[in-house]
């Protein structure tokens, strides 16, 4: 699945590039931009369109290039405090 950027998340993207929803490297791309900078309605947007699963192991992936504030909030909301989101605790 392909999607338009929002140039207001994505900036530094060239006008009218689309992100594949089917490549890892742009859902995390996707996932990360819009829990940083996004509004409300772009967090409502991303979990409408991405599969939980595929949420949650985006986030695995990205949450470690999060501001710590966000990356907290979203640990604390998904439940993982800390651990991963399969529920693994963390090693360190």
């Amino acid at each position: 699945m392909r999607i338009p950027t929002n140039k207001r998340l994505f900036w530094y993207l060239k006008e009218g590039q689309e992100l594949d929803l089917e490549s890892p490297g742009h859902v995390d791309m996707y996932v990360q931009q819009v829990l940083s900078r996004g509004r409300a309605e772009d967090i409502r947007e991303m979990l409408r369109v991405l599969p939980p699963e595929t949420f949650l192991e985006s986030f695995g992936r990205v949450r470690k290039y999060l501001p710590k504030e966000v990356r907290e909030l979203w640990e604390d909301g998904l439940g993982i405090a800390g651990g991963d989101p399969k529920g693994n605790s963390r090693a360190s």
